[in-house]
């Protein structure tokens, strides 16, 4: 089954199903680990003419666009290194990121497209939010641990599995569905094992710094 939207132009305007979606998943699910890369790269690889750009998406190749992007990827990068930082990141970044990876998934298909625009974009942010709650869980419960090491390594691991995710959903749709299924069980299952980390790591922050203590 394949999908013609006219204003996707001739090089997109036809799009298998499978691999129209698992471009709109990538963008959504990724943006909610790493929002400044997905809009680095995603733009890049338009700009130098690796993959066609839909309309949509067009704005991302932009310069000014790039430059922005790289400069908050710049600053992601290091701030994801960092023990909480890292967890004061994704606390300011929970309105951010599932927002906009609701629109890049929306901008794949393009605004011609109807209502698989609201499906993408439905679909993006429910992938965002799962991806970016999991991230958050995990990375708080792994700053519980006063050892750096675990904590550089999961951001390592994430610096590498969204451009891998993201080259996948346009290279290997099927594969990539598989693999995203597949990280969806392993987040939710690091979700739920993790989160009684975090409420002890928060009543830890309420006992240092809470009113109790702030009148003391």
């Amino acid at each position: 089954m394949d999908l013609n939207f006219p204003g996707l132009g001739p090089a997109t305007a036809r799009l298998d199903t499978t691999h129209l979606f698992s471009i709109a998943a990538a963008l959504g699910w990724a943006s909610g680990l790493r929002l400044y890369a997905v809009v680095f790269l995603t733009g890049l690889a338009g700009w130098l003419g690796w993959v066609p750009l839909p309309p949509g998406l067009q704005l991302l190749q932009s310069p000014v666009v790039l430059g922005a992007s790289a400069l908050m990827l710049s600053a992601e990068f290091l701030a994801d290194k960092i023990p909480l930082v890292d967890s004061l990141w994704d606390t300011v970044h929970t309105v951010i990121r599932i927002p906009a990876g609701a629109a890049l998934a929306a901008g794949a298909l393009g605004a011609d497209a109807g209502s698989w625009q609201l499906v993408a974009a439905l679909m993006g942010g429910t992938l965002a939010a799962t991806a970016h709650v999991a991230k958050a869980t995990t990375r708080a419960a792994v700053n519980t641990s006063p050892e750096p090491f675990s904590n550089l390594g999961l951001s390592l691991l994430g610096d590498a599995v969204v451009p891998t995710m993201l080259w996948l959903s346009w290279t290997h749709p099927g594969v990539f569905f598989v693999a995203l299924a597949a990280a969806l069980v392993i987040m939710a299952a690091l979700t739920l094992l993790l989160f009684k980390f975090v409420r002890r790591l928060g009543r830890t922050l309420q006992d240092r710094f809470g009113p109790a203590r702030a009148s003391a």
